[in-house]
C-alpha cells in the first residue's frame, strides 16, 4: 500500500506518459501541465502508452518518492479517454490499489443516494 494512514488524494494523468522520466520529470508534469503544488502529499498515476508500466508519485513528508509497476502480462486500464476534459482524473486509495493490481475499470457506483426523498408507508385507507 503506497503512503501512509494519512487521508490521499490520487490524481491520474489522462495522457500517455514517458515513464523514463524520473523525480523531476514527473514533478514538472504535476506544476506544468495539472497545476498542483506535488508537495502536498497527494499521489500521482502516470501510465506509458502501452500501459504496460505505471508510475505514482508522491510526497511522503521527507522526500518525493516514485513507485513503479510493470505488467508482466496484460494492461493497465486507461486513464485517458477522447472525450474527456481534464489533464487528470481523482482517485481513491482503493481504486489506485485495484488499478494497480491489473483490474479492469467498469466504472463508479453510487454507495448511497444523492437524496432521500420520504414517501407514505401505505395510502390512507380510511380517508
Amino acid at each position: 500500500m503506497i503512503g501512509s494512514t494519512r487521508n490521499l488524494r490520487v490524481f491520474g494523468y489522462t495522457r500517455p506518459a514517458d515513464l523514463r522520466k524520473g523525480f523531476d520529470g514527473l514533478y514538472a508534469i504535476v506544476v506544468a501541465e495539472l497545476d498542483r503544488d506535488p508537495l502536498e502529499g497527494d499521489c500521482y498515476l502516470f501510465v506509458n502508452r502501452a500501459r504496460s508500466r505505471a508510475k505514482v508519485l508522491v510526497w511522503d513528508g521527507t522526500g518525493l518518492c516514485i513507485y513503479m509497476k510493470r505488467l508482466e502480462q496484460g494492461r493497465f486500464a486507461s486513464l485517458w479517454d477522447p472525450a474527456m476534459s481534464g489533464a487528470s482524473v481523482e482517485l481513491t486509495m482503493s481504486e489506485l490499489s485495484l488499478f494497480l493490481e491489473g483490474s479492469e475499470v467498469v466504472g463508479r457506483i453510487a454507495l448511497s443516494p444523492h437524496e432521500i426523498k420520504p414517501m407514505p408507508l401505505a395510502r390512507n385507507a380510511f380517508a
